[in-house]
């Protein structure tokens, strides 16, 4: 059974690379971590500290083996924070109890993680609701449905907080600005809840609040928009005025409009309308630059009656584009909830996809935003292998947003490149830099060049490798023999602007394997699960780096790099936090021995 595997993964591994539209330098590759309801994370309310941080680990080891860049995570759904709030209870899905401590700063400790693996967090805010459902949460009393009843509107069992109240722009304002001042954030995120969707039998009534503020406004409709509007503003404005390199996105539903005779401007769809719906007016937020990026809610299928994505992406595409902001950000959230789990058969067909990905990248759209991770995580029809193994097979830059800052770092210096065994040591110098968080150096680009290639960096695919930190130092374990290699090095700051490249450092051509000792390696059980052995035999004593690989030879988990005296050697490892799938095991030492083993994990 193994063997037939084999066979099937090769042959849909070799379609999938040799079918994928050529991969851009720049797109923003994310997903989203719902904790509402612990739909993603922590998976239950009775986990300990430990295991719900191996559980945010291991998700983020996945999505950096997936080739994503970027996670947005939901930190206050329900008026509730998973960081130390000085306004809002602890989340119930931390402990199981509103306002009880977890033990430690999830959010402090999901931004540490990120910064490890060079991922982009944002924090995903819910701004007005604030209980799901009155008749079964257990309030904190500090939450601020006890403290403030008066600033409440209620459908059915819902309760959100009074867009019409200036008090209640103020109060969302000042929860989002907390988190920007004090946590290490990359951007503020707002999905799509605004005023309540409608429900039949359910109305909500803000009569008193439009009777007595209702600035000028005799149509209400305009007026709950236009409310929505001044806290859109606002927070864009404080993010902008604090902390100029957070950026602000919203993920809106992904109809604005349809196109009929009152509104030409609408799209050729015929389903539920934000503008109409929820109040959100989410083409003029674009228009008006509040926005850094919009990514709406592109949850349908190519040739949908009501709402066909094919027509909604280029039409969200057309808003940037003929907007007085061009240079904004459109990325797509994609339903990969849906795929091999909806009642539409077109979801059951693995082509779905990918050829919305690569209407994407067809009509210039800078990324994609899936939901949700616990979807992701289980690989439906390949989903995760998809973009493993091809469309985010390279590594790619996240798009630059020149208007926040147009700062470029300083390039690289004295760029080194020594041979060890078949591999490839370059060491560079940081520039030195004044301080500041627009001109600090967060990243460094490996850009490879074989033989006589020219050294073009506006291609993907040159890019060898991204940092995920500010290291000055990276390891080329994939030369082919007989080939020499040229690199360069860039460097990135906070907003991913990119330098001038370092000076050219190369490598000669490196001894062909079968030149070179070979080793041999063992791994015991194979496929890998539970408690897995690894063993082989020194000759001499060497330094030995073993690297866990994808397929791509991508390094995936360095599991040894140290010396090693003579001898039988034996090392024990637990592929627990790893996605099921082939994988290449390399051995390499100082002397040149060289051993290569494939294996599988959760197969």
């Amino acid at each position: 059974m193994k063997h037939v595997f084999l066979f099937l993964f090769f042959c849909w591994f070799t379609h999938i690379s040799t079918a994928q539209p050529v991969a851009p330098k720049r797109e923003f590759r994310a997903a989203w971590i719902a904790t509402v309801g612990n739909i993603d994370w922590p998976s239950a309310k009775n986990l300990s500290v430990a295991q719900q941080q191996t559980e945010f680990v291991n998700i983020l080891n996945q999505y950096q083996q997936a080739g994503l860049n970027a996670v947005i995570v939901q930190i206050r759904s329900v008026c509730d924070a998973l960081y130390a709030s000085p306004t809002e209870p602890w989340a119930e899905v931390l402990t199981g109890r509103q306002g009880q401590t977890p033990g430690y700063d999830p959010l402090a400790f999901m931004i540490t993680e990120c910064r490890k693996r060079g991922l982009e967090f944002h924090a995903w805010f819910n701004p007005y609701r604030a209980v799901s459902n009155v008749q079964t949460a257990v309030l904190d009393p500090n939450h601020i449905v006890r403290r403030r009843p008066d600033w409440l509107l209620a459908q059915g069992n819902l309760r959100i907080l009074n867009p019409g109240l200036p008090a209640v722009r103020q109060y969302v304002t000042q929860v989002v600005m907390d988190v920007v001042r004090r946590y290490d954030i990359d951007g503020v995120h707002f999905d799509d809840y605004f005023y309540p969707y409608p429900v039949t039998g359910q109305v909500f009534s803000d009569d008193s609040t439009f009777a007595a503020l209702p600035r000028g406004f005799t149509n209400r409709a305009n007026w709950r928009r236009d409310n929505v509007d001044l806290l859109v503003k606002q927070v864009s404005d404080s993010i902008r005025a604090a902390k100029p390199w957070v950026k602000f996105g919203i993920s809106p539903f992904g109809i604005w409009q349809n196109r009929n005779s009152t509104q030409p401007q609408g799209s050729a769809t015929n389903g539920l309308q934000g503008y109409n719906d929820i109040y959100a007016d989410s083409r003029k937020w674009i228009q008006e630059g509040w926005l850094d990026y919009v990514a709406p809610q592109l949850y349908w299928y190519i040739g949908l009656a009501v709402a066909d994505y094919g027509v909604l992406a280029p039409w969200w595409r057309d808003v940037l584009l003929t907007g007085r902001f061009p240079d904004r950000h459109l990325y797509i959230g994609q339903a990969a909830y849906r795929v091999g789990n909806d009642p539409a058969a077109i979801w059951n067909q693995a082509n779905q996809m990918p050829m919305q990905l690569r209407l994407n990248r067809q009509y210039g759209i800078q990324g994609s935003i899936f939901y949700n991770t616990n979807t992701l995580l289980k690989n439906p029809l390949g989903l995760r292998d998809s973009l493993r193994l091809g469309f985010y097979a390279r590594p790619a830059l996240r798009p630059a947003m020149a208007w926040k800052d147009n700062t470029v770092p300083v390039a690289p210096i004295n760029l080194t490149t020594q041979s060890t065994g078949n591999a490839a040591v370059l060491r560079w110098t940081r520039p030195a830099t004044t301080t500041g968080e627009l001109v600090r150096i967060r990243q460094f680009v490996v850009y490879r060049f074989a033989g006589n290639e020219p050294a073009d960096l506006n291609k993907a695919v040159a890019i060898l490798a991204i940092t995920p930190t500010d290291t000055t130092a990276f390891t080329d374990t994939d030369l082919r023999p007989g080939v020499a290699y040229r690199y360069v090095i860039t460097a990135l700051n906070r907003l991913h602007a990119e330098s001038l490249p370092s000076n050219e450092a190369t490598v000669a051509p490196v001894l062909g394997l079968e030149e070179t000792p070979a080793l041999a390696l063992a791994v015991s059980p194979n496929p890998m699960s539970g408690q897995t052995e690894i063993q082989y035999e020194l000759t001499t004593p060497a330094r030995v780096r073993l690297v866990l690989n994808d397929v791509l030879g991508r390094p995936v988990q360095v599991l040894l790099d140290q010396p090693q005296a003579s001898g039988n050697q034996k090392l024990s490892i637990n592929p627990s936090g790893l996605s099921a799938g082939l994988y290449l095991l390399m051995l390499t030492t100082d002397t040149g021995q060289r051993a290569t083993k494939r294996v599988l994990v959760g197969l």
